[in-house]
Order: structure tokens, then C-alpha cells, then sequence
């Protein structure tokens, strides 16, 4: 089972201009990645300069929903 960290950020000097990401995880209970959110997202910001997370989610990743 694949877990889904789901957020949207967005760009720090146009709060209206965002996106949504995710990042997967493989084997990861959901519990864990609700403990462990904040932290992933903390790095992704270090890695992403400019960009704010404004919300975030964990859930089962549905592979009938993702993109190709």
C-alpha cells in the first residue's frame, strides 16, 4: 500500500498562486506519516525556497486517480 503526503503550496509573494504535490511513501502507515508530516514538509520547504505549505493531508494514494 502506497501513502500519500498531500499538500499545496504555494508561492510566498503571491499566496494565490499555488500548486498541489504530494509525496509518496511505500509501506508507511498512515499514523506514521501523520507523526512525520510536518517534518517531511519542513524539508521539502528547505529544498523549495520561496514556496509556503498552506495545507496537507495523509491518505491512501489511489492509483485509479494518478496521473500518468
Amino acid at each position: 500500500m502506497m501513502i500519500e503526503l498531500a499538500f499545496v503550496a504555494c508561492i510566498a509573494t503571491e499566496p494565490d498562486t499555488c500548486r498541489n504535490k504530494s509525496l509518496l511513501y511505500m509501506d508507511v502507515p498512515v499514523m506514521a506519516c501523520l507523526m512525520q508530516g510536518q517534518a517531511q514538509l519542513a524539508s521539502w520547504t528547505e529544498q523549495h525556497p520561496g514556496w509556503e505549505i498552506k495545507s496537507w493531508r495523509c491518505q491512501v494514494h489511489d492509483t485509479r486517480t494518478a496521473e500518468i
